[in-house]
């Protein structure tokens, strides 16, 4: 088709608006591969940039969308082919360039990872960038010792889009799972996931009240920042790890470093977005294998592209439980 459907955002005297429109194809931006977009999904950084926070997007009109997943239509790349299904995550996709909500989208052939065996297009779009951010944390903690028995591990924000996956496969990996969130309503659902303990995230909140706490966390995945990482940080255990990959709570840190002095602490940042090649095919090839999918499909939403708006503003405030893909063919 010469055009097609895609949720555009135009910016009038400083704000930002968004309307379905049709697209034509020669508007697409420069790159190697033509995808038809099934499905794509709606993260933490698509509600800033649906509400035109951040100063993500410089330039409008734009079109959103840091994640998809669909069929190459056509490609100068010998890397891929007609009809094979791919996956794309990060790389400022969305931000700098048009992303992935909507039917058509043309990115750079390095920008992408054919789909391992057995996960479906809608199933990628699932886990999307939450979710391989969720893989790659898991995978930094087990890089820096963690192994199944060493204690309890911590997941912040638990009841979001990378908390829940991260509980999942962490569950799933033979840990023993503390799910922190402000939500106990929600604390059935994070059981059904795996969750074997919970922590109200009031207590976390907290600024530390001393430079070193009790010992308590064999490893953590935060999702928060802020004080919620400092005050962590003071209880981990002797040569334990935090991976950061969140700033839910905040962007500033208010810690000393005596928990990496005088505990051997890692605080290992997670980067999604410019994540090496390599390291992103392995970390789809480990959630196809390890991700149960029965406990991720209890755990998405599927909703059209016009409830995006509604939805991002939903996000942006702790609102939506689990995972949001958007159906590009509804």
């Amino acid at each position: 088709m010469s055009d097609f459907k895609a949720l555009v955002l135009h910016e009038t005297d400083g704000k930002v608006a968004a309307r379905i429109e049709r697209v034509a194809e020669s508007a697409l931006p420069q790159g190697e591969v033509t995808v038809a977009v099934e499905y794509s999904t709606l993260n933490y950084k698509d509600g800033l940039i649906l509400n035109g926070l951040g100063r993500l997007v410089r330039k409008y009109p734009h079109v959103p969308g840091i994640d998809f997943a669909g069929t190459v239509e056509s490609s100068q790349s010998p890397d891929y082919r007609h009809g094979d299904t791919v996956v794309l995550t990060g790389w400022r996709v969305g931000e700098v360039q048009w992303g992935g909500y909507a039917e058509k989208a043309r990115v750079k052939a390095s920008q992408l990872v054919k789909l391992p065996d057995g996960l479906t297009t809608k199933r990628a779009m699932a886990i999307g960038t939450a979710g391989f951010t969720a893989m790659l944390a898991v995978m930094a903690l087990e890089d820096h010792g963690l192994k199944p028995g060493a204690g309890e591990v911590l997941v912040t924000g638990a009841a979001g889009g990378v908390g829940s996956v991260a509980v999942t496969l962490l569950a799933q990996g033979g840990y023993s799972v503390t799910a922190s969130t402000g939500r106990p309503e929600q604390h059935d659902f994070l059981r059904s996931l795996g969750a074997a303990a919970f922590l109200d995230r009031a207590e976390l909140a907290k600024p530390p009240s001393r430079p070193l706490d009790s010992e308590r966390w064999a490893g953590a995945v935060d999702a928060v920042g802020g004080t919620t990482l400092a005050t962590l940080l003071t209880q981990l255990k002797y040569g334990a790890s935090v991976a950061a990959c969140g700033l839910a709570g905040g962007s500033d840190l208010p810690a000393t470093v005596l928990p990496f002095l005088l505990r051997g602490a890692n605080l290992l940042g997670i980067d999604s977005v410019m994540c090496p090649l390599e390291r992103r095919r392995l970390a789809w090839s480990r959630l196809a294998r390890e991700l149960p999918m029965e406990k991720l499909d209890a755990l998405t939403e599927t909703v059209p592209l016009a409830a995006l708006p509604e939805l991002a503003a939903k996000i942006l405030k702790g609102g939506v439980r689990g995972r949001v893909v958007v159906d590009l063919r509804a």
